[in-house]
């Protein structure tokens, strides 16, 4: 699902004053449903043609009455997000039960008009003026007419009950107090388990992902066409499975993964959530991003002539050092498109031996490395089995298909006992009852529908009002799960992606400056530096080269070098430049003029 994000803009308060003063004023309320429509983006706009089809497919013939205008204006307050534009539509649309229609109240002046109607008209009798002064004496006197005191008091605090409601964001939730840890501990939930795919830039790491979601029936045959068809219209009909996971009018054109492509899917043992990380070095940032919610790795290698040896030399090698650097400690090395060397057993020995090499050396374990030969495109040795030209593998005792090897993963122990961790990936308007929501990963701790949390850097709290994990509702959530939460009692100018939600008892300081120990992967000195964190990026410089490391002791080899060597391990001191929320033992990663140049653990953070 696609959020529109909010929190990028800064709001001038004299600006917005301005901008509904004067004139405009006058005409903004008849020219809002144009403006809506000129403020889409070309992104919005085209999710918005492809929601529409399929919404208007999903209702079928029974609600054919449903106006395409209906449709986009449910999708654009679900996000996008068809299932639920769906079911709110077809929940307008149900008949309700016909309820008795409530008589209306007649009133004295109103039956006496009535009567007075009917009659014949005479010359004789008081005149219209005559009655309306009755009328008027009969209400100056009601004070002394006890039923009419009745009816007046009755009206009286009619009109005192009717109250302006407070909108939904403004009430404070109860928590249930659930003893969170005990909850989790008796849940019979499957194991949950979230993998980042990396890999140098059109190895086919989407067309993998999308095969996979494909095989495994979590996409059907009618969207598959449906993406066929649009990709063979703008000449891309071998990006259809790509598609899968692609979703944006930019990353299709493109046919590059421009920022983190989520989704999930579920096998007998295991949910999966996958981060399909863009292979570009443009959008190395995003990469981190997705690999610092991860709990394992798929590298994807193209075994074609020449792409391996390129992606080497690439993103293959930065992408595997990140993730290492970054806390992964299993990865899975899919060597894929081996269906264009006719699964050739010498090529992808080949590959298995220098990829070995290379990522034991980078800190990968040899046991927590699996290799698997498949092909994206066609499918073999995703879900279904090897084919025939391959049975040098499939007869091999360690043969397994790539979602075998998925399931194959050991849970992740989670940090449940520590205070809240909680840095947000994405900040979305919700729908009328929650305007405000946050998606992410839970880094440590637990939470519940209630809690109390404080927003950093800003420094502001906010409560859940309510928490989704894997689009279901739940009342609470542990470490290790990517949920969504509904927030109140919060300004949406005091959150930005990045900002970190902590226990508001035990939040995490802001700083400005930190000692690291780092592993650099190109020559490092006193330099500028953007210092990254998952998805926050903030600029700094290394102001002072501590010591060098051994690598094995870690004990100083040398104090205060000018530089530090490439495979190197030393202490360096950072300042920022402006405060960000970290503490120790926080894994960072820092990165100059567009290259990642080391990546490390806090040791120590200063104020």
């Amino acid at each position: 699902m696609a959020h529109r994000r909010v929190k990028e803009i800064d709001y001038d308060e004299d600006e917005y004053d301005d901008y509904y003063s004067g004139e405009e004023e006058s005409g903004y309320a008849n020219a809002e449903a144009a403006d809506d429509q000129d403020e889409l983006s070309p992104e919005d706009k085209e999710q918005m043609r492809l929601g529409t089809i399929s919404v208007r497919d999903a209702l079928g013939d029974d609600f054919a009455s449903v106006t395409d205008a209906a449709i986009q204006e449910a999708l654009w307050h679900y996000y996008y997000d068809v299932a639920k534009s769906v079911t709110y539509l077809k929940n307008q649309k149900t008949p309700q039960q016909a309820q008795p229609k409530k008589q209306k109240q007649v009133s004295k002046f109103d039956q006496a008009a009535t009567s007075a109607a009917q009659k014949p008209v005479v010359t004789k009798g008081p005149s219209p003026d005559d009655v309306v002064m009755q009328a008027q004496a009969k209400a100056s006197g009601a004070k002394k007419q006890p039923s009419q005191q009745k009816d007046s008091k009755s009206v009286t605090n009619g009109v005192s009950n009717l109250t302006l409601e407070e909108p939904q964001t403004s009430q404070k939730v109860k928590s249930k107090n659930l003893d969170v840890l005990a909850e989790h501990a008796k849940a019979a939930r499957k194991n949950a388990a979230s993998f980042v795919v990396i890999g140098h830039v059109d190895h086919g790491k989407s067309t993998l992902m999308g095969r996979l979601l494909y095989d495994l029936k979590v996409v059907d045959q009618r969207s598959l066409d449906k993406f066929r068809k649009e990709a063979t219209s703008i000449g891309k009909s071998s990006f259809a499975l790509a598609w899968v996971m692609d979703s944006t009018s930019e990353e299709r054109e493109r046919g590059v993964t421009v920022d983190i492509a989520t989704n999930n899917f579920e096998t007998e043992k295991t949910k999966f959530t996958i981060l399909d990380a863009p292979g570009h070095r443009d959008f190395i940032p995003n990469m981190i991003a997705g690999a610092s919610q991860a709990d394992f790795a798929v590298l994807v290698i193209d075994a074609g002539t020449n792409s391996f040896e390129a992606g080497l030399k690439g993103q293959t090698r930065e992408h595997a050092q990140l993730v290492r650097s970054m806390g992964v400690q299993r990865i899975i090395v899919a060597i894929n498109k081996m269906d264009s060397i006719n699964w050739a057993q010498d090529r992808f020995e080949e590959i298995q031996q220098q990829i070995s090499a290379f990522l034991t050396t980078t800190g990968f374990q040899q046991k927590n490395i699996a290799f698997i030969p498949c092909s994206g495109l066609t499918g073999e040795n995703v879900v279904n089995p090897a084919p025939e030209a391959a049975s040098w593998y499939s007869k091999s005792p360690d043969h397994q298909t790539l979602v075998q090897a998925l399931e194959a993963h050991e849970p992740t122990k989670a940090a449940l006992s520590s205070p809240l961790r909680l840095p947000i990936s994405d900040i979305f308007r919700g729908s009328v009852t929650n305007p405000l929501s946050i998606s992410g990963r839970i880094e440590a701790g637990t939470l519940q529908v209630g809690d109390s949390l404080v927003a950093m850097p800003s420094g502001e709290k906010a409560s859940i009002k309510g928490i989704e994990v894997d689009n279901e509702p739940a009342d609470w959530a542990v470490a290790g799960q990517i949920v969504t939460l509904h927030l109140t009692e919060i300004d949406p100018v005091h959150l930005r992606i990045a900002d970190l939600l902590c226990n508001a008892k035990k939040p995490v300081a802001n700083i400005k400056a930190f000692t690291a120990k780092i592993l650099a992967f190109e020559h490092v000195l006193p330099m500028t530096v953007d210092v990254h964190r998952g998805r926050m990026h903030v600029p700094g410089r290394i102001s002072q080269m501590v010591c060098v490391l051994d690598k094995s002791s870690g004990s100083i080899t040398k104090k205060k070098p000018r530089v530090v060597q490439p495979g190197s391990v030393a202490r360096v001191r950072v300042e920022l430049d402006t405060a960000v929320p970290l503490e120790v033992p926080g894994r960072i990663v820092l990165r100059s003029g567009g290259n990642t140049v080391a990546a490390g653990l806090l040791e120590e953070v200063h104020a």
